[in-house]
């Protein structure tokens, strides 16, 4: 139980370190000071058997190379912003166009998951730390930046966000693990049952920027509302998974007043593990690991397309286009403050 600290690599010259976290049912999480990534999440079964279900890699190297962004903390903005560009107080703020005409997760060399961050011990925890300067990627605003994980004692992994701006800004952060809950290296995720309480989700162009509306799920393959397979409905003929070529998308969950919730459950019925996913953020991307070709990952595994899931709390993609969102602005009178729990039961 507790926290130990092992030397993971060296990345540039400079030591890049694993934080092992471990509760007393046997359940290890492993976070590297690059990135703030979640490179390993020990998990037991109803039976007791172990199983690591994040998708990841072996060496810094491997992580720096990422551009699945796996198990990283993403920031100072997850997701897209259209254009690679936002107004802020009649300042136009010009991002990196690193996703076609878009920004995908801030900038892919300078973002929060290519940078090493302080790293502090607690009991169960593990508070990772970075400061980022006004006009650093296009964002205004000198920040402190912080994230916690932490290890429960019935099986929680808590994820709690913090940033102070000395200027209003853009802020949204999240995790982006892939998860497979048979095992990181057992395949596609198929056969998972996900349920998420959203009755809306926000559909997007071809270039997955969301159109700004609200749309049901009902009637749609979106429908996660009762439960159902991943597999039953990704490869429907709908335009939507069509261009995104699969799951892609951010879900509107139901009932958002700012405070802590559940919002999603994820089964997988073989190993009979159960995951819950509780939020105070507005949305979630849930991602189906869509593209890519198959690479290897840690241990020798190899993934392929779909063999991980994201849930990625969030604000929308593109709020800082949407004013119809839940603003994603922060700064001075307004800190940014967000807490993710994964429970496994």
């Amino acid at each position: 139980m507790g926290v130990t600290k092992e030397l993971f690599g060296k990345l540039g010259g400079k030591e890049v370190y694993r934080y092992w976290i471990e509760n007393g049912n046997g359940m290890k999480a492993g976070i590297i000071d690059y990135g703030a990534i979640l490179t390993n999440l020990i998990v037991p079964g109803p039976d007791g058997e172990m199983q690591d279900v994040v998708l990841g890699y072996d060496t810094p190297q491997e992580y720096a190379a990422n551009s699945g962004c796996f198990g990283a903390v993403i920031g100072p903005n997850a997701n897209r912003i259209g254009k690679a560009a936002f107004e802020l107080e009649g300042r136009k703020c010009q991002l990196a166009a690193n996703n076609g005409e878009n920004n995908l997760h801030s900038h892919p060399d300078l973002g929060y998951h290519k940078r090493i961050w302080e790293a502090e011990e607690g009991e169960n925890s593990l508070t990772l730390r970075l400061e980022d300067q006004d006009g650093c990627m296009g964002f205004p605003g000198n920040k402190k930046v912080q994230v916690t994980y932490t290890l429960t004692g019935d099986n929680g992994l808590v994820l709690k966000y913090g940033a102070e701006s000395d200027r209003a800004t853009i802020i949204n952060m999240t995790n982006h693990a892939y998860f497979n809950l048979a095992g990181h290296d057992k395949g596609k995720i198929y056969g998972h049952i996900l349920e998420l309480k959203a009755s809306s989700y926000t559909p997007t162009d071809a270039g997955s920027i969301p159109t700004g509306q609200i749309a049901p799920v009902a009637g749609t393959p979106f429908d996660f509302l009762t439960g159902k397979r991943i597999g039953d409905e990704i490869d429907s003929d709908d335009q939507q998974l069509r261009m995104a070529g699969g799951y892609d998308h951010n879900f509107v969950i139901d009932g958002f007043d700012g405070t802590l919730r559940e919002i999603a459950t994820v089964a997988e019925p073989v190993s009979g593990r159960r995951m819950k996913v509780y939020t105070d953020l507005p949305g979630v991307q849930f991602y189906s690991h869509n593209s890519g070709e198959t690479q290897a990952g840690k241990g020798g595994a190899q993934y392929g397309a779909r063999s991980g899931l994201c849930l990625e709390t969030q604000y929308f993609p593109d709020t800082p286009n949407k004013p119809g969102f839940p603003s994603d602005v922060f700064g001075p009178g307004r800190k940014y403050e967000s807490t993710t729990i994964y429970k496994f039961c």
